[in-house]
């Protein structure tokens, strides 16, 4: 099955998941590369995202699975005609053949910028750095029986912070983002839970770079 990394980036990451499902179902339509659907009384195009993005979040590494119908096309051709067709913010950069499944997706890399209208608080880096060194961080997890509390730590592969100029810290995180998951942005969470006094004043996210078990990049 072809494979198509791309990125979500610009006033595009306001786009929520299920809308960009319906922007690319779109997009392969108007670019005349039919999609097969799936069988049964629902029909839906075999077309799939493997890491659902929260709204807000930027990316630079996202794969979607897809299947043509009729003859094959060219990846190449794929890719530009799909980059034709797309709204601004979303592009396709490569389409080729997947040899990974995607249940062997581990690793995520972020990066969340934390903003302060005032500044950085005082020691503000060493705080969050000592945070993040604990054995357990325990902060609330949406789930679909309920919130849950749940120890973020053994989802952090490595993070570092760094101060960014007068205003901005960040922080650049390998995390698990499959079985189990880590939402970046509960990164957030924990500091305004642990360290009320480092609560920033908005908090980004962009995804960078995803790998599999070995920490090999994925593809």
């Amino acid at each position: 099955m072809p494979r198509a990394l791309f990125e979500k980036t610009g006033n595009a990451i306001w786009i929520s998941h299920l809308d960009l499902m319906r922007v690319f179902q779109r997009s392969f339509k108007r670019a005349g590369l039919p999609l097969t659907h799936t069988q049964g009384f629902n029909p839906r195009p075999s077309v799939s995202i493997a890491l659902p993005m929260s709204v807000g979040v930027e990316s630079r590494c996202e794969l979607l699975d897809f299947d043509l119908e009729g003859e094959k096309i060219a990846n190449l051709e794929i890719l530009h005609r799909l980059n034709q067709s797309l709204v601004d913010g979303v592009r396709v950069l490569a389409v080729y053949d997947a040899a990974n499944k995607i249940k062997h997706l581990t690793y995520l890399d972020c990066v969340v910028t934390l903003e302060y209208d005032d500044g950085i608080p005082q020691d503000a880096r060493e705080a969050m750095e000592a945070l993040f060194a604990r054995e357990s961080v325990v902060v609330e997890k949406r789930t679909k029986n309920g919130p849950k509390q749940e120890n973020i730590i053994p989802m952090i592969r490595k993070l570092t912070v760094q101060q960014e100029g007068e205003g901005e810290i960040s922080l650049n995180a390998r995390i698990c983002c499959q079985n189990p998951s880590l939402n970046p942005m509960q990164l957030v969470a924990a500091i305004e839970k642990e360290l009320p006094a480092c609560k920033p004043s908005f908090a980004k996210c962009r995804r960078v770079e995803i790998y599999d078990s070995n920490e090999t990049v994925f593809r």
